[in-house]
């Protein structure tokens, strides 16, 4: 149960962070910083050391960290489940004895006149190219 609760806050945060990191606006988003007013820009970049956006952004990243380690290490304690398949006992191949029409003394030389019988004649003088 808390395997399957972790994985949807995982997908939730997830899909969070990759929202909260596009909506953002780089340090150069602003039009005075294409034309060389970008000196205002301090260490932390001009709006501080951080705002809403940053903040909420490394909460989310962090939970993202604690949330795959956590589900990486019960992951890695679960045992594996049992192939249904691989304990499944194969029969032995029981071969039946080849049986030949009526008798059972036919040389292998010799075909029984009613199996020839059967076998469509062609006919030689026919207009066929080789």
């Amino acid at each position: 149960m808390v395997y399957e609760v972790l994985l949807v806050a995982y997908l939730i945060v997830a899909l969070l962070l990759i929202g909260f990191v596009l909506i953002q606006q780089g340090k150069g988003a602003d039009m005075g910083a294409s034309f060389g007013s970008g000196g205002s820009n301090t260490v932390f970049g001009s709006s501080g050391s951080g705002n809403f956006m940053s903040r909420t952004t490394a909460v989310l990243a962090g939970l993202f960290f604690f949330i795959s380690l956590t589900l990486g290490a019960l992951t890695a304690n679960k045992e594996s489940a049992e192939d249904e398949w691989e304990n499944l006992e194969v029969p032995a191949v029981v071969e039946a004895p080849v049986q030949t029409p009526a008798d059972q003394d036919v040389p292998m030389g010799e075909v029984p006149e009613s199996a020839i019988d059967d076998v469509p004649q062609v006919d030689k003088s026919s207009d066929v190219p080789n």
